[in-house]
């Protein structure tokens, strides 16, 4: 892909999304083929790995925050532990990040006095404060109570449209619709079909990517899956 792209993977579980995300930051390393990131390959010897890995973010479907640390530290963590900033850097870096994601008047709380949505938002910004060159995000909203859902999506939306490259494994349609700049149909561990969003809103090919937009469209409602995010 490249730089500033958007790209949407959907499917059923089980089809492998999830699975081809941790293969991209090499939590698991594939069989065979190649991961390259900027020309560097993440595959050549574990002392880069490490390097290669802080340019890629990850957002998680659980959020994965540290329990014990507030928001800031949360998000500072990793600059101070991996890119070596001082506390004062990284805390300055986190707030702004945490400004990005409107979580800022937050940022002294702890993650059991946030929400599902506040968490997810405190989670994005641990990733963009790292300033990444990719940002891959797996369901990010799939452990959220319906009402949350918008907000991180929002904040999605505006981190897209400022030019942050992502890969986002997500069923939300009305969010690929808005901001995908190619849609990835997978099954079985195998990519079926590909396309912009109007391809597979208006004239999907396969049948198996036919029927699965017929299950989202009958479970979210039609105006839920056209919907547009502004």
């Amino acid at each position: 892909m490249n730089e500033g792209e958007v790209k949407v993977v959907f499917g059923p579980s089980g089809s492998g999304k999830s699975t081809l995300l941790r293969v991209i930051n090499m939590l698991t390393p594939p069989d065979k083929g190649e991961v390259l990131l900027c020309g560097e390959s993440l595959m050549e010897h574990k002392a880069e790995l490490s390097r290669l890995r802080t340019r890629i973010g990850f957002v998680f479907q659980n959020f994965n925050l540290f329990a014990h640390l507030r928001a800031i530290d949360n998000v500072s963590i990793g600059l101070r532990l991996v890119l070596g900033k001082t506390k004062e850097e990284a805390q300055n870096i986190a707030y702004k990040a945490l400004e990005k994601v409107r979580m800022a008047e937050w940022s002294h709380h702890y993650p059991a006095q946030l929400s599902g949505g506040q968490q997810q938002r405190v989670g994005i910004a641990r990733s963009i404060a790292m300033e990444p060159d990719v940002i891959l995000f797996d369901e990010p909203t799939s452990a959220l109570d319906p009402e949350l859902i918008g907000e991180v999506l929002q904040v999605m939306l505006d981190i897209a449209k400022e030019g942050t490259t992502m890969i986002v494994v997500t069923h939300e349609m009305g969010f690929a619709r808005a901001v995908s700049s190619e849609m990835i149909f997978m099954d079985q561990g195998v990519i079926v079909e590909t396309g912009t969003p109007e391809h597979f809103f208006e004239n999907p090919q396969s049948k198996r990517a036919i029927d699965f937009l017929h299950k989202l469209e009958v479970l979210y409602g039609k105006a839920e899956s056209d919907q547009q995010l502004v």
